[in-house]
């Protein structure tokens, strides 16, 4: 069993499927993967990540957390500014409501882990932008920045909604998804199922349309609709489909 270099911490017991992850701010380890992935983050005296509000497994009695809203504040007019900007992230995008962010003043471990069966997936993000579909968010440490992207009435029809999860800024990210994920790198048009996308650099376009077939095609072809990218850049995709998931279990009842 072997443990992310610079970590402070223990490894973990063999057997249970560490991965080493690239280096990035802060040491980091995950476990279980990739079915059922979960993410310690060894903080070093002074260093905070935010996660999302309920991901969190466990953590040492050293590491504080504190809830706050998923927006940035400051002041009274700030604070009710950050409080429309959170409601519309929950309700019309999606995204958590309440962000929670772990400090440790002495040092310590914090262990997440996401709601869905799958990996965690980690970047280092150089200043570029990622735009995550909902739910694929876990955590970040570092300077990132979120914000919604508004993708319209073709956003809507795809599995994302009306709103995308824009991510930018120089620090760590992790992201989730339901199902492997793969990471494709394009160069011209590509094609994924709506249902299977995680996320994608920000320098792609990205359309809805129909799979082909015309309209017999997106009805009798099982595809439905599907997310149309083009330009260069990587795409983040899942192997499983929520939406298929809903459908099974909802024909169990």
């Amino acid at each position: 069993m072997q443990q992310q270099p610079g970590s402070h911490g223990q490894a973990a017991p063999p057997g249970v499927g560490a991965a080493i992850v690239p280096a990035g701010s802060i040491a980091q380890q995950i476990t279980h993967g990739p079915s059922f992935a979960m993410l310690r983050l060894d903080l070093a005296p002074g260093q905070t990540i935010v996660a999302e509000a309920g991901s969190m497994v466990a953590r040492h009695q050293s590491v504080t957390m504190e809830a706050k809203l998923n927006a940035p504040g400051g002041g009274a007019f700030a604070m009710l500014k950050a409080l429309i900007i959170a409601l519309i992230r929950k309700f019309v995008g999606g995204e958590t409501f309440i962000v929670n962010h772990f400090s440790a003043p002495q040092g310590g471990s914090v262990w997440l882990a996401p709601t869905m069966s799958g990996p965690v997936v980690y970047r280092r993000l150089q200043g570029e932008t990622l735009v995550l579909s909902t739910g694929a968010y876990l955590a970040h440490c570092g300077d990132v920045r979120m914000g919604l992207k508004f993708g319209g009435l073709r956003g809507l029809l795809a599995k994302e909604g009306a709103f995308f999860l824009e991510v930018t800024g120089h620090g760590d990210l992790w992201f989730t998804s339901y199902g492997g994920v793969e990471a494709v790198d394009v160069n011209g048009p590509f094609t994924v199922d709506n249902g299977h996308l995680v996320g994608y650099e920000g320098n792609l376009s990205f359309g809805i349309g129909t799979a082909g077939g015309g309209v017999m095609g997106m009805v009798a072809s099982g595809e439905g609709l599907v997310c149309k990218f083009n330009g260069q850049g990587r795409i983040y995709i899942q192997s499983r489909n929520t939406g298929s998931l809903v459908s099974w279990l909802s024909g169990m009842g």
